[in-house]
């Protein structure tokens, strides 16, 4: 083959001894590369002088350089995946390792790197093997295990190679489901493995496989746990000997990550077994606590998963099956919450003070800061996961102490306010496990939140603490004057920085949301703060994304009142944003047109909050009839500008979501003006809000023919803006929201879209578009097509199966083509649920008729690229397709058959070339990598 010109040139250039280390580097990745993916273009006959070839560089690179021998290792990794064990000789490549280790001993650094790995290339998906032959080889390891292990025991007489065979014995372990527990257990390379675990030198490798080994000992398929015990028993001692390393100071720093990520794996994987509460397991338990402990909070948080599993043990049902009736289950459920109370205390105590600011934040780089935030993350998840066990009012209780404490300290007087930081995130942190009917810790907290100072992260996690709790204050007993100063604090947060006037705004949001009955006497309050905030002026500093809090706050405060004094109190919420926008339309017609979309758009998108959140219909209908005019005059007049149009059209699409059928003369008018302005400007979010219209009022008689007027109109402008891939291509907004719309009028007024001559011109359209490479606009097409096919098949379209069925029975041969090329390359791999979706309701609407179509179809493929027992399975598979076989089953199938044919660029470029269909407006959109 052409292609392998490359190939033979690095091969020859690695045979000659004059080549310089830069070229030895190149040729070998070469080489590598080559036998990876381009295998198969070899004739036979090729295969045994490329074998001899790489056994002599294994040889000759014995002794280096390391880089290159590992490459060769690599590429005669991938051609023993490629060739059955007959074609190899000698049994197949262990045994034939075995046998040249044997009789030439001075070769082993060479032969113990292909061995080591031998297993760790079995998943890589650079090797363009078919499936089956990549799953034989993974069966032909398994057989040749315990010849591989005894090779690595043979190798342990050579000191120097102890961390290689230890590095060997790891990879091979996922491959040694035949050999016992009790095997392994007295097995050298374990005994090698754990007695390295108390050495410098070797502790790494000796952690690798220690941890391997434990992996092995819970993922066997067929033996239970208690067949692994004679290995688990010798495991655990081991690794709870290295408890005092963790706290060994003048230990390496890596060393002790691996010792703890040692006890986080064992954790992890003993679970189950740690959940019974026996002596032992209560020793893991603390031997965890004491990582947990560790100040470094890399080493910390490696233990956060075991405790996120050994909660979901304690309180999930399914740990205790076993207990049988309910009665026993729950007196075994509360022998273990209790038994493990003190641990998950402790560790509440411990991971609180994780969450400290550091004295030197301010100078911490942008990284910094990110890292600091995920961890105050991690530990919310943590301290939640702890109420489940303790309740959320036990860990209050706790967390509390640390509140006291750090009150005690000095924080009060700003002199040390990290700590009271610290405790009062924790608190805001578990808020939601906090009953509302609390009444010890709470009624305590909320009175020390206005005395404490302003510093700005504090005053920050106060805001946040207001909002995390505002339905226990909207329970709080009358007697406790509590809302008034909170809303003071709020007011302070919302004009002291950016920071905690956001914290501010979204705090306020939810106050109003939960405790709106304790507002609606104090709505001038209310509407003062609003003012302050979206004019800009009276020392606000909260930004205008969030200024939409505080119109949604005030939006969910109105929905409760009375309809009149609703009225009243949205047109006060209202005119504000209006009257900006009506000061920028009198400025005249040119002003309009030049003034930055953000000028217009920060007033539309308040608009959009209030349509959303006042949830009264006639009301918000009265509101939108009243400022169409305002509303429609921008439209006109910078219909041109993409953002202005989305923030506009976004509004719309909350007004007619409130108001429904509401809406009255308004909605004729907001699509007459859509319909007009789409013709002219091409914007997508036109099409976008006519689907949001098409949900509301699709099924109303009343709207039908405006409804049929807006469906042609833009669907007939589309189609003519979509003609080739190219198009599709250079405006995937159009065509995503184009096809979502049209899955609309299926479901919702397939009357009026269905029958009509619009109806095939668009599936045209799908088909000419449906390889665009932009994931969004791909799905809205299949999601089209599969709606199609399975609307024929389904009793309430019944009525246009006959249509449905002239429409695709006309184009069925084409469709098949597109959507198997689709399947095999023509689309990324993350497309292959929805093909197989597509492949599937194709093949149950028109199961004898879709057989045919596939096989004209795979008939094209060259033999080369898919075999007569692949194109066979491909038959069955949309055969049970058309028997109603569920989309979970076919879709691993279809992946079998995508992976074959995408197995590498050649074939891939091949199967392509053969499934073109050369009579359509068809052309693969470049792949983005």
């Amino acid at each position: 083959s052409t292609r392998w010109t490359r190939g033979r040139v690095a091969d020859s250039l690695l045979h000659d001894e004059s080549s310089n280390l830069e070229t030895l580097m190149f040729c070998s990745q070469t080489l590598r590369s080559k036998v990876q993916r381009d295998f198969e273009e070899l004739p036979s006959e090729a295969f045994r002088p490329l074998q001899d070839s790489l056994y002599g560089l294994l040889k000759k690179f014995n002794k280096g350089p390391p880089k290159v021998r590992t490459q060769i290792c690599i590429a005669i990794a991938a051609l023993a995946v490629h060739v059955p064990v007959e074609d190899w000789g000698g049994g197949g490549i262990v045994n034939w390792l075995g046998d040249e280790m044997k009789s030439q001993q001075e070769f082993i650094p060479s032969f113990l790197e292909l061995l080591i790995i031998l297993p760790q290339e079995t998943s890589s998906y650079k090797i363009a093997a078919r499936p089956e032959r990549r799953n034989q080889f993974e069966n032909d390891l398994c057989s040749s295990a315990n010849v591989a292990l005894s090779l690595l025991t043979a190798c342990l007489g050579f000191d120097e190679l102890k961390e290689q065979v230890l590095e060997g014995f790891a990879s091979w372990l996922r491959f040694c489901h035949g050999i016992t527990a009790a095997t392994l257990a007295s097995h050298p390379l374990v005994h090698t493995a754990l007695s390295s675990l108390n050495t410098d030198q070797f502790l790494e490798a000796a952690v690798n496989v220690t941890s391997e080994l434990i992996h092995f000992t819970v993922s066997r398929d067929s033996c239970g746990i208690t067949e692994q015990f004679p290995l688990i028993q010798i495991l655990i001692p081991h690794v709870m000997g290295l408890k005092e390393q963790l706290k060994d100071s003048s230990k390496d720093e890596e060393d002790v990550k691996a010792i703890a990520r040692l006890f986080a794996d064992m954790g992890d994987s003993y679970v189950d077994l740690i959940a019974t509460g026996s002596g032992d397991a209560m020793q893991i338990v603390n031997a965890l606590l004491e990582v947990t402990s560790h100040s470094e909070f890399d080493i910390s948080s490696m233990t956060f998963n075991f405790w996120h599993h050994l909660k979901r043990n304690l309180t999930g049902r399914d740990s205790y099956t076993s207990c049988g009736s309910e009665v026993p289950i729950e007196a075994e459920r509360n022998r273990r919450m209790q038994l493990f109370r003190p641990p998950f205390e402790v560790l509440v105590s411990l991971v609180s003070s994780r969450v400290e600011y550091p004295e030197d934040f301010h100078t911490f780089s942008e990284e910094d800061r990110r890292d600091f935030r995920y961890a105050r993350y991690a530990v919310s998840d943590v301290l939640l996961d702890a109420t489940d066990v303790l309740g959320g009012d036990s860990t209050l209780k706790i967390l509390f102490m640390k509140l006291i404490q750090a009150c005690g300290s000095g924080a009060e007087q700003n002199q040390n306010w990290q700590p009271l930081e610290a405790a009062l995130f924790c608190i805001q942190a578990i808020a939601k496990s906090v009953s509302i009917e609390e009444k010890e810790i709470l009624p305590q907290v909320m009175p020390l939140l206005p005395r404490f100072p302003h510093q700005e992260q504090l005053l920050q996690t106060v805001c946040s603490t207001i909002g995390a709790f505002s339905k226990w204050i909207d329970a709080a007993p009358a007697e406790l004057p509590i809302l008034p100063p909170l809303v003071d604090i709020l007011n302070k947060g919302m004009s002291t920085s950016e920071d905690t006037a956001a914290a501010a705004s979204v705090a306020f949001k939810y106050i109003c949301e939960d405790c709106r009955g304790k507002f609606s006497g104090s709505l001038d309050g209310l509407f003062q703060i609003y003012h302050v905030a979206i004019s800009g002026v009276g020392g606000y500093k909260v930004s205008s994304e969030d200024s939409l809090h505080l119109v949604e706050a005030l939006s969910v405060v109105i929905t409760t009142l009375p309809q009149d004094h609703a009225r009243r109190a949205l047109e006060l919420i209202c005119m504000p944003i209006i009257n900006s926008l009506q000061e920028i339309i009198q400025q005249g017609e040119s002003a309009l047109q030049q003034v930055p979309a953000r000028h217009l758009t920060v007033h539309i998108d308040r608009l959009s909050t209030i349509f959303s959140n006042v949830k009264l219909p006639e009301v918000v209908a009265e509101a939108v009839n009243r400022y169409w005019p305002t509303l429609k005059i921008i439209f006109d007049h910078r219909a041109w500008d993409t953002r202005t149009m989305e923030s506009l059209c976004r509004s719309c699409k909350f007004a007619v979501r409130t108001c429904g059928r509401s809406m009255g003369i308004t909605i004729g008018a907001m699509l007459l003006e859509i319909q007009t302005l789409y013709q002219q400007h091409n914007q997508s979010c036109f099409l976008y809000l006519s689907s949001e219209v098409i949900k509301i009022f699709g099924s109303d008689p009343s709207c039908a023919s405006y409804l049929t007027c807006l469906i042609q109109t833009l669907f007939n402008h589309t189609i003519q803006l979509l003609r080739t891939i190219q198009d599709f291509t250079a405006r995937p907004d159009i065509a995503d929201d184009c096809f979502l719309l049209a899955s609309r009028c299926i479901r919702y007024c397939p009357d009026l879209f269905v029958p009509t001559e619009i109806f095939p011109r668009l599936v045209d359209c799908a088909m000419a578009g449906v390889t665009i490479q932009h994931r969004e606009a791909c799905k809205s097409i299949l999601c089209f097509l599969s709606d199609t096919f399975d609307l024929a098949k389904s009793p309430e379209g019944e009525k246009y199966r006959d249509l449905i069925n002239t429409i695709v029975l006309q184009r069925g041969a084409t469709l098949a083509r597109i959507m198997i090329a689709s399947l095999t390359g023509a689309l990324p791999s993350g497309r292959l649920e929805e093909v197989s979706y597509v492949l599937l309701s194709l093949s149950r609407a028109f199961g004898g008729n879709m057989l045919n179509w596939t096989r004209d179809c795979i008939a094209l493929i060259p033999p080369q690229a898919l075999t007569d027992s692949e194109r066979s399975r491909f038959l069955t598979i949309i055969s049970d397709a058309s028997s109603g076989s569920s989309l979970g089953s076919l879709t691993d199938r279809f992946a079998e058959i995508s992976e074959v044919c995408r197995r590498n660029k050649a074939v891939q470029d091949i199967v392509q070339a053969a499934l073109q269909p050369h009579d359509l407006a068809f052309m693969v959109a470049p792949q983005h990598s």
